[in-house]
């Protein structure tokens, strides 16, 4: 048996049509005690950026695993299917851009290698479903105890498929950032890491001024919710500290009229 029997996942499949279901099955008739730890199912449809960025902030808290992670609006296409071996695992997807940056996250890449091995794949294999019948099985035969370099040849890892970084810079006084996340609450996290603000020497309960495309909004920098009355925005480091906006008890993305992908302006209020 390999080292690797916990298997994370991460898809665009939904929760409706069973393709989740049908993953895990394919993967426990491989390797029966393998465990699973669902990352997220609910990623928007083919958003490699998002599903990129949501891996990357989960599985730095994972133990040593096996990453299967398939948002993949080119499958069946030219994309390649790989693994690519880091110090806390071995990540397994298309080469599109999904895992750069989780591979980043977790050291960097060791070796990459293209699933090209048919005897671990299911068969007959689907033009349009991977992580059936590639993904989810050369994951289970790796649990198994496979060697990683049965599932393909090595390929260079500074071939990989990169995503371009988020905007992050300042700017004229101001700080530019990129929302990286619109997560469930519609919390707005974005690409800026805390320390940026000490190029502004912001303190606790000061206000800043959020420009987007709709106008401004003012928030105030707090460390937890309860700080600004309920309804009022909020300007925050996260639990992995990036900056961050939200509403107390509502919805920053709706309130702001963003989501991921956005460019905000922000500067500290007078």
């Amino acid at each position: 048996m390999s080292e690797h029997q916990i298997i994370s996942f991460l898809t665009d499949y939904g929760l409706s049509d069973g393709f989740v279901a049908t993953c895990h099955g394919v993967l426990l008739d491989i390797t029966p005690g393998a465990r699973v730890i669902d990352i997220s199912h609910v990623v928007p449809p083919q958003d490699i950026r998002t599903g990129a960025r949501l891996l990357a902030r989960v599985t730095p808290y994972l133990p040593k695993a096996i990453h299967v992670a398939v948002v993949d609006p080119g499958v069946g296409g030219q994309r390649r299917p790989v693994a690519v071996d880091t110090a806390r695992g071995i990540f397994i997807g298309p080469d599109n851009g999904l895992l750069a940056w989780a591979v980043e996250a977790a050291g960097g890449a060791l070796a990459a290698y293209e699933l090209t091995n048919e005897k671990l794949f299911r068969k007959p294999v689907s033009r349009t479903f991977h992580g059936r019948d590639i993904f989810m099985p050369v994951a289970g035969h790796l649990a198994r105890g496979t060697a990683l370099a049965d599932v393909g040849p090595e390929i260079p890892t500074d071939s990989l498929v990169a995503l371009p970084a988020p905007v992050e810079r300042l700017e004229g006084g101001e700080l530019l950032s990129e929302v990286i996340l619109a997560d469930h609450f519609g919390n707005l996290h974005l690409a800026s890491a805390v320390d940026r603000l000490d190029s502004f020497s912001l303190s606790v309960g000061h206000p800043v001024v959020c420009v987007t495309p709709a106008g401004e909004h003012r928030a105030t920098y707090v460390e937890v919710f309860e700080e600004v009355p309920l309804g009022e925005l909020a300007f925050y480091g996260d639990a992995v500290g990036q900056l961050t906006i939200a509403v107390n008890s509502g919805n920053a993305a709706e309130r702001l009229g963003v989501t991921t992908g956005e460019i905000l302006r922000i500067r500290i209020a007078p």
